[in-house]
């Protein structure tokens, strides 16, 4: 684990090589009495665990500069690195000895560190910082046995990400580092949102397959920072839709309540033209949908998304539109403020009425009324269950991805009319993992 994450439980959709739930013990091998001392600290970690985890990014950070690169700068200004990885640490301390409850949560984590490039001596610079703060936080409450316990957690923890990510690593081939993409065509969307199409730049092609709903990292130098900052987004278009180049879809950004810009989205939006240069990584992400498994042949999809949250969406959809997929029934719900501000309309309607006519129908709910006013939330109760949402059906799976608000409104209606939590799948545009409250 490293403190860019969060380990609480989530469901994930489909595959991904290289990552499997045998790689997951049952539960962390330690002695019996250090397992119940890590879950004993977890009435402390859950009151004190952010204050932990803040200490720790200062220290940390401080001591490693080059760590800058790797960490996101906005969301330690927001805070909500350091209250993922709080979260992550005493989500770990409940299940160290059920690890398979968090088998999916780790793969993600693992993907996630995998597109940053983690490497093995990283995990030690936190370990040695994180445990350091719980001594510092806590003061004499730490005793020996508490240090001795996590300390021997952690390291446990740590070895299975290094395990699980060497796996991945492998399956990658020889993609071991950022790589070099120019903007070829860089194009607008919507308003707000402008799509980069990224050809690499040593040209070699075909690029690797990925799965549709999965994201790259993208890494951008930040001049008046003096240090990189990386960002992931959605891949969005499909797999089989174009082998000499990736598309993403950025939405230029900014946090109205801490009235922080979107860095990278920004900076892609202002400075980066055709013919400039930025670095990705190899695809990863394991909110995905693999259209050739024939076990699904008729099990609807339901795409659920708000603004910027269409762009998996989209890969899935171009997915789902090829000859060689399955044949599922395919209903999308786009929520946007006005039909200027809603991404791909033209694109998405061309696969409706094209490859995919007959069993795929995109309903648009914009929130711009005639009268100019804005309305609320997307409402629920006012969608079609059956035939939008295919609620009866108990195969129907439920891709979700928008603000987190919106994410979870949605998956509790859902579960409230008898879905089944683990077939409805959110993807979170932030660090860490949706924040329920």
């Amino acid at each position: 684990m490293t403190a860019n994450d969060n380990v609480t439980p989530t469901t994930t959709a489909g595959p991904k090589p290289g990552v499997t739930v045998d790689d997951i013990p049952s539960s962390a091998p330690l002695p019996a009495s250090q397992l119940a001392t890590i879950k004993a600290t977890a009435p402390v970690l859950q009151d004190r665990g952010e204050a932990i985890t803040k200490l720790m990014y200062e220290n940390m950070i401080s001591a490693h500069p080059e760590l800058h690169n790797v960490f996101s700068t906005v969301s330690q200004v927001t805070g909500r690195q350091p209250r993922a990885l709080a979260r992550a640490v005493l989500t770990y301390a409940l299940y160290i000895d059920n690890l398979p409850h968090l088998a999916h949560t780790i793969e993600r984590i693992a993907q996630k560190h995998v597109s940053l490039f983690i490497q093995p001596e990283q995990y030690d610079i936190v370990g040695t910082y994180l445990i350091a703060a719980i001594k510092q936080v806590l003061g004499d409450a730490a005793t020996t046995d508490i240090v001795d316990a996590w300390t021997a957690a952690y390291s446990i923890l740590a070895n299975l990400f290094i395990s699980i990510e060497k796996k991945l690593y492998k399956s990658e081939g020889d993609w071991t580092e950022w790589r070099k993409f120019r903007i070829a065509k860089k194009r607008p969307e919507a308003d707000g949102i402008v799509s980069f199409y990224l050809e690499p730049v040593d040209g070699v092609t075909p690029l690797p397959k990925f799965l549709p709903g999965q994201y790259v990292s993208l890494q951008l130098y930040i001049p008046h920072l003096k240090y990189n900052q990386s960002r992931q987004y959605s891949l969005s278009l499909g797999p089989e839709d174009d082998d000499k180049f990736y598309r993403i879809s950025v939405r230029k950004n900014r946090d109205d309540k801490l009235k922080i810009d979107g860095l990278i989205s920004n900076l892609l939006h202002d400075k980066y033209n055709e013919g400039d240069t930025v670095e990705l990584s190899h695809p990863q992400g394991e909110f995905i949908l693999n259209p050739s498994d024939v076990s699904k042949e008729g099990a609807p999809v339901v795409l659920i998304s708000a603004g910027i949250g269409a762009t998996p969406l989209v890969s899935i959809l171009h997915a789902l539109s090829k000859p060689t997929a399955v044949k599922r029934p395919v209903s999308w719900i786009y929520t946007a403020r006005s039909k200027h501000s809603q991404p791909f309309g033209p694109e998405v309607q061309s696969l409706v009425d094209g490859p995919l006519k007959g069993r795929a129908w995109q309903h648009v709910h914009l929130r711009l009324g005639h009268d100019g006013k804005v309305k609320g939330r997307l409402d629920f109760d006012t969608l079609d269950w059956d035939g939008e949402l295919f609620v009866q059906d108990s195969r129907a799976e439920y891709y979700v991805c928008g603000p987190e608000e919106f994410m979870l409104y949605f998956r509790s209606k859902l579960v409230e009319l008898g879905v089944a939590k683990e077939r409805v799948y959110l993807e979170l545009f932030n660090t860490g993992d949706v924040e329920e409250a």
